[in-house]
């Protein structure tokens, strides 16, 4: 008989260990080495058989074994210790309180008081997957660093009752997806509830007379609330109790309800958590990707229905509060959904009773009428918007370039942070011992001694982890003694783990299959090559490249040099980070917005052998690695032949023989000499300290001062703003430059010398007040287009009849064909770019 539901029931501890579910609760555990020794004391091997997971162990552990804990001091002092460590950690103010100290003692605008980060997925711990790849994991990070540094974040998701899927692999080697559901009691989360102890529950309305509940479970991430929406209660519908099944899975309909939860249903639930708790309502909204641009018509429809703001006023308040941040450097990546999917769902005021449809449609618009694009709401809706790595920052200005018609793809307003990755998290504990010294004094025998203990580890997770697979896939344990012996602790060792789109190029390894074997079983100097990662179940392309690669690794040839480890996640990754020498990552060039598995790499001394993309194309310098040549050719089968060749000419003459070349004492001291400077030049440019401090001081920071001023005495900011954009944009269709003259009057002048520009310009129902006039100078083509344009802002001079004389004097300090033009762009305090309202005139 199946039982109707499963029950959690959780250990009952003595009461001298109770304080252990304090640090149970509080996920800082993930990232705290001392609280999970404190955990793994309690049963070493109970504690590994439970995935290192502390709710499963004390679930698990005997009674007999916590009776004689209880009566252990020197376990209770360490608990002491722990619990009484933990309260100062939740109570320091941190870099941020400082910060918000300084700038108050000095009379300066206060610092963001709340910020609420929405994410699809967040990569917290395996022991709560929730996450799939690199988004999720980078939203992981964001909020472990946000604690470390107490920045007040409060994080807003979705809780799947199935995760993402756990990958096992058949016989043949293909994929195969499993979706276990994982009740919520059994994990480290807390059903919010209100006063009376009733769970608390949002409920947004769908077509059709439906309607979407969904309760709240609130995970701790030591400082920083993680609230993820349920919609698997029973007040739903079978439908609607499905929404949140799974990451990622179903149709369009499937997709549209959940990030209609995910952002309507997450801005209800913040309003629920700060009248329960006290909190502050956010300042600033921070959309990590397209997946949650909802939120910001929710917040839209508060704005109108709460304070009797027009849409345009509410769109103005939003944007200044809003920060997007893209993560898709292709046009495929992006969420696109029917207009008519998008009416069924939000029209009818159903979801969002008051807001216009029509408005609403406007936000998402795109070349093809019929379709709604999300990242193009997801900039419509946020005043600041970033690519995740300088590279993806200008191929993002490219790819959205359409959105501002007329500005150059320098001035489209996207900017760049590049991604940081949480080193408590990633880097392995006696790394972070040996590098708190100064790492330039650290001789290189302690360090290879390191590299070699953690390579060794590795090997021995490999073995495990080879072992279970092949017993998932059909063979007997009599057969499996090869196991005991593939990988060699002092063999140079590779890792490539990631997703497995077609993009990141999982296979192009196997280009020249002999080659490779050749590399693997080379008698000097061979290399050893372990890889994972997931497909998505529709791609059947990724699930293909996959069955190539383990067909490969099954050869027993070669199968102890080259593996392919099923069901990536969290704890697996810990350990190629830190064990492999060597992190490859060859994807197709630029589509890679900042990959940063190679960081997490760095930060345990490995060296990177990477194409010049995402974060890779900033940070190589030489000696931290290795740049795999990059083919500008169209023909896709040709450059994966050409960086193929680069990837293997590197392996056989430089990489593989630096490995191997020993100097003093046995130890390969240039390679040493390569980790070194990777640890002490790269280590801190990738660190999630970085990156968030740039979010504070760049986005969060400005962010706040543009919402308070829209907000301000009754939204008179957002008011005005709105109504002086109106206006502008009613009157900028017979805004033009009528004429324009130079004082250059044969058009040939000397390098170093000036040219007055006179431009008369029109400016119907506009003042001068509400428009900049610049010049323009730069380098002709030949077709006349300008390039690498510098922009000199014109002075108003006189009024004659209807046209508003501007000049100004422009330095010709450059030689060659040069050219000049003039245009005409909005001006107003509260804009923060010059292509924000996409508006301009040319002459």
């Amino acid at each position: 008989m199946k039982a109707l539901r499963r029950l959690n029931v959780r250990v009952s501890l003595p009461a001298d260990l109770s304080r252990l579910s304090d640090l149970v609760n509080n996920l800082r555990w993930v990232w705290h080495a001392p609280t999970r020794a404190l955990f793994e004391s309690i049963d070493p091997k109970l504690w590994k058989d439970c995935g290192n997971d502390p709710l499963k162990l004390l679930g698990a552990v005997s009674s007999a074994r916590l009776a004689q804990l209880a009566g252990d001091e020197r376990f209770k002092l360490r608990l002491d210790f722990a619990v009484a460590e933990l309260a100062q950690y939740l109570t320091n103010t941190g870099w941020y309180g400082q910060q918000a100290a300084a700038a108050a003692g000095a009379g300066g605008e206060p610092m963001p008081s709340q910020i609420a980060y929405f994410s699809p997925e967040f990569g917290i711990t395996e022991v709560l997957a929730q996450y799939s790849g690199g988004l999720g994991i980078l939203a992981g990070d964001h909020l472990k660093e946000a604690s470390d540094l107490g920045v007040p974040i409060v994080g807003i998701g979705l809780y799947y009752g199935s995760g993402y899927f756990s990958q096992s692999l058949t016989p043949e080697g293909a994929q195969h997806e499993n979706y276990p559901n994982v009740e919520p009691e059994s994990l480290p989360l807390v059903r919010l509830r209100d006063s009376d102890g009733a769970p608390v529950m949002i409920c947004i309305d769908l077509p059709g007379e439906r309607s979407l509940h969904a309760q709240i479970w609130q995970a701790q991430v030591g400082r920083v609330p993680l609230l993820l929406l349920d919609s698997d209660v029973e007040v739903n519908a079978a439908s609607e109790r499905a929404i949140t099944d799974r990451l990622y899975g179903g149709g369009k309909d499937h997709r549209i309800a959940q990030e209609l939860l995910l952002g309507v249903g997450g801005v209800r639930a913040i309003r629920k958590y700060s009248q329960l708790t006290g909190a502050s309502a956010p300042e600033i909204y921070h959309t990590n990707e397209g997946h949650a641009g909802f939120q910001g018509l929710e917040r839209i429809r508060e704005y109108m229905t709460e304070h009797d703001l027009s849409f345009d006023e509410a769109l103005e308040a939003v944007r200044a509060s809003t920060v997007f941040t893209t993560h898709t450097p292709v046009p495929a990546g992006i969420d696109r959904f029917d207009r008519s999917l998008l009416s069924q769902f939000l029209g009818g005021d159903r979801a969002l009773p008051g807001v216009p449809m029509d408005r609403v449609i406007e936000l998402g618009r795109e070349a093809d009428p019929e379709m709604f694009n999300m990242a193009h709401m997801g900039f419509a809706l946020a005043q600041r918007a970033n690519g995740v790595s300088l590279l993806h920052g200008d191929v993002s200005r490219g790819m959205f370039n359409a959105l501002w018609p007329g500005f150059d793809r320098a001035e489209v307003p996207i900017g760049s942070i590049t991604n940081g990755v949480h080193a408590p998290t990633w880097v392995a504990p006696r790394m972070t011992e040996l590098t708190e010294q100064l790492t330039s004094q650290i001789d290189d025998e302690r360090l290879w001694a390191l590299r070699r203990e953690l390579r060794s580890e590795l090997v021995g997770e490999i073995r495990r982890r080879v072992r279970k697979s092949s017993l998932q896939r059909g063979m007997q344990p009599a057969e499996l003694s090869w196991t005991d012996s593939i990988f060699d602790p002092d063999v140079l060792t590779i890792g490539f783990a990631r997703r497995v789109p077609s993009y990141k190029r999982l296979t192009l390894m196997l280009r020249d299959p002999d080659r490779l074997r050749a590399l693997l079983l080379h008698p000097e100097h061979p290399i050893q090559i372990v890889l994972a990662g997931k497909a998505h179940p529709d791609d059947t392309e990724g699930k293909e490249l996959i069955k190539q690669m383990v067909r490969f690794a099954d050869d027993r040839a070669i199968g102890h040099r080259i593996v392919f480890l099923p069901d990536y996640d969290i704890e697996m990754a810990r350990h190629l980070y830190s064990g492999c020498d060597v992190w490859l990552n060859n994807p197709l060039r630029p589509l890679e917005a900042c990959g940063t598995s190679g960081m997490k790499a760095a930060l345990n001394g490995g060296l990177n052998l990477s194409i010049l993309d995402g974060w890779w194309d900033e940070m190589f310098d030489g000696r931290n690695g290795w740049a795999i040549p990059s083919a500008e050719v169209a023909d896709a089968d040709r450059r994966d032949e050409v960086e193929a060749n680069g990837l293997y000419e590197l392996l056989e003459r430089e990489v593989a023989p630096r490995f191997y070349r020993l100097g003093h004492g046995r130890v390969p001291t240039g390679w040493v000499e390569m980790v070194r400077h990777t640890l002490t030049d790269l280590g801190p440019k990738v660190l999630a300290t970085r990156m968030l401090t740039q979010y504070v001081v760049d986005l969060y920071s400005p962010a706040a001062r543009s919402a308070r001023g829209a907000i301000a005495d009754n939204f008179a900011g957002a008011r005005q703003l709105a109504a002086w954009t109106l206006k502008l944009r009613a009157a900028w269709p017979q805004v033009r430059v009528a004429h324009v003259e130079s004082s250059a009057a044969d058009g040939v002048v000397a390098m170093g010398s000036t040219v007055g520009v006179r431009a008369h310009v029109a400016l119907p129902g506009l003042s001068t007040d509400d428009v900049r006039v610049q010049a323009v100078l730069g380098r002709t083509d030949d077709a006349g287009e300008l390039h690498d344009p510098i922009f000199v802002d014109m002075q108003p001079e006189d009024l004659i009849g209807d046209h508003h004389l501007y000049t100004a004097d422009l330095a010709l300090d450059r030689h060659g064909s040069l050219g000049y033009s003039v245009r005409i762009i909005p001006s107003h305090p509260r804009l923060e770019a010059v292509a924000e309202l996409a508006l301009v005139a040319t002459a």
